[in-house]
């Protein structure tokens, strides 16, 4: 804004766990050809955010730089060539990086309109997520009215989410989740079935509530739960990989996949077919417009409190999504 000569942003200086961040004072940026200044109103932390700065993701960023990959403003300023937005609007917006500031450059073709009636901490916290669900629930696993599906991770941002929507595609949810509040949270959005996998029984807890077995599985969690998991499935099941926040990539057991001739999927947003991904976009937009869904927001740190912020995403004690809010 007017008279403003520098902004803060969080700034990963070298590789490691979320505690080597710091705050810094850095110049206004200026938007170039093309590009949007957006003041962010609310940023979503995500998991890709911890292993972006461990240096462990798939893709890597030399440091120093501001991590955070999604977030929610008002564009305050238009470089040249910018056509179909203006100052003023409200939007959200996704990249590799840079989410973690008071402003961020993006371009203007990539930012999204917050609909009217949505405020910024729920548009920042719906986008990745529920897009991440909502393709993985009706056009990778073609989840239908009737059918169980069984979500792993179910307190986080992505099983959360896929909680809600399946529930919303008219599916029974099976919910495994590693405490007793995120399973709580996951029962007040509709899961019927709520399993906490800590005490080393998920194979048997799943047998007794699905002992047909699942129509699905989402996974955004990998490690020891998807083996399980896979076992629940009935015939034809679908398993979903979306993610591996347990650190661990599962190994597949291939004779489980021939006897019971399962499918195993995995979701990349550039995979769905263009017409399925606008009808997608509209029906989840309907979905949140309604107040059908609606994201659970667990925490909202200051930007002060990115080390916060980010570490109960780490350790995996994050209910739903956690924000950060430059304003707080």
């Amino acid at each position: 804004m007017a008279g403003e000569v520098t902004v803060r942003a969080v700034v990963c200086p070298e590789y490691g766990t979320p505690d080597v961040l710091r705050i810094e004072k850095q110049p206004v940026p200026v938007p170039g050809q093309g590009q949007a200044r957006v003041r962010v109103r609310a940023a979503a932390v995500n998991f890709p955010d911890v292993l972006l700065i461990g240096g462990r993701y798939q893709i890597t960023v030399p440091p120093p730089f501001v991590p955070g990959s999604e977030f929610a403003g008002e564009i305050v300023e238009l470089g040249p060539g910018c056509v179909g937005r203006a100052v003023g609007d409200r939007v959200t917006g996704t990249g590799l990086y840079g989410a973690f500031a008071d402003q961020i450059l993006s371009p203007a073709a990539n930012l999204t309109p917050i609909p009217d009636g949505v405020d910024d901490h729920t548009a920042a916290a719906f986008g990745v997520a529920y897009r991440t669900a909502y393709h993985s629930l009706r056009s990778v696993a073609r989840v239908g009215r009737g059918e169980t599906v069984i979500v792993l991770g179910a307190g986080g941002g992505v099983g959360l989410a896929a909680v809600q929507l399946a529930v919303a595609l008219g599916a029974e949810v099976v919910a495994v989740a590693s405490s007793a509040a995120k399973l709580a949270t996951a029962h007040s959005y509709g899961a019927t079935h709520l399993i906490d996998h800590r005490d080393g029984t998920l194979r048997e807890q799943l047998r007794a509530a699905v002992p047909a077995g699942a129509a699905a599985v989402l996974d955004p969690v990998g490690g020891d739960l998807s083996d399980p998991a896979m076992r629940s499935l009935g015939r034809g099941g679908r398993f979903v990989t979306i993610g591996y926040a347990s650190g661990t990539v599962p190994r597949i057991p291939l004779n489980l996949v021939l006897v019971k001739g399962l499918r195993i999927l995995g979701f990349q947003f550039q995979d769905i077919d263009p017409d399925e991904f606008a009808r997608n976009e509209r029906e989840l937009t309907g979905l949140l417009t309604s107040g059908r869904v609606s994201p659970h927001i667990g925490a909202v740190f200051p930007l002060e409190q990115s080390v916060a912020a980010l570490g109960e995403v780490a350790a995996g004690r994050a209910v739903g999504k956690v924000l950060l809010d430059p304003d707080a």
